[in-house]
């Protein structure tokens, strides 16, 4: 049986383009969801990954519709080779059904492992290189300013609620309380 996985990120987009590239492969099953590729906890993949048995062809449009990740992506068609059912991506023209088509599968592979090694050492290259320089490197910090300092107060007077001290002072929830357990950090409250 012919299988279909589409995937896109969010409720508002649409796999219309997805499917369209899809109806000349005669799908008889379509596993179709709208979440990230983050990882591999997905309903309909897990269930895709299930239902798939031997001699079946799972079909997708690109890789980046299966997984975001080498590895991830690597452990999916792992899981599709030991049940004996071939991938066929459809943008890098990869079918692992041939020979040539599991070649290409380790050269893709390969490829992106190396860009995601390289990213790693550039990204720790500058590091170093800026801890060398005594330089600061990363996000710049929010500093604790006076529209924090009167948000921060009115909460734990319990004037206000979180919500409305971190809209008071112009930061969403994970900036609040990161600055928030920095504040009581440096005054030795935590």
């Amino acid at each position: 049986m012919n299988i279909a996985y589409v995937r896109v990120s969010t409720k508002e987009q649409n796999t219309g383009r997805q499917l369209e590239a899809l109806k000349a492969y005669e799908i008889g099953k379509i596993y179709e969801e709208k979440i990230s590729g983050k990882d591999t906890n997905r309903p309909e993949l897990q269930a895709m990954l299930e239902f798939a048995r031997e001699g079946d062809i799972v079909y997708i449009e690109s890789i980046s519709r299966l997984a975001r990740h080498t590895l991830d992506f690597l452990n999916i068609v792992e899981q599709l080779n030991a049940k004996n059912v071939s991938l066929v991506s459809l943008k890098e023209s990869i079918d692992t059904s041939t020979p040539q088509g599991k070649f290409m599968l380790s050269v893709f592979a390969a490829l992106s492992q190396l860009e995601r090694d390289t990213i790693k050492q550039r990204q720790r290259e500058g590091i170093d290189l800026a801890l060398k320089e005594n330089r600061p490197y990363g996000r710049p910090k929010i500093e604790i300013d006076d529209k924090f300092m009167e948000a921060y107060t009115q909460w734990k007077a319990g004037g206000i609620t979180a919500v409305q001290a971190m809209t008071q002072a112009g930061f969403k929830k994970n900036t609040w309380y990161k600055r928030v357990k920095d504040y009581e950090k440096a005054k030795g409250q935590v």
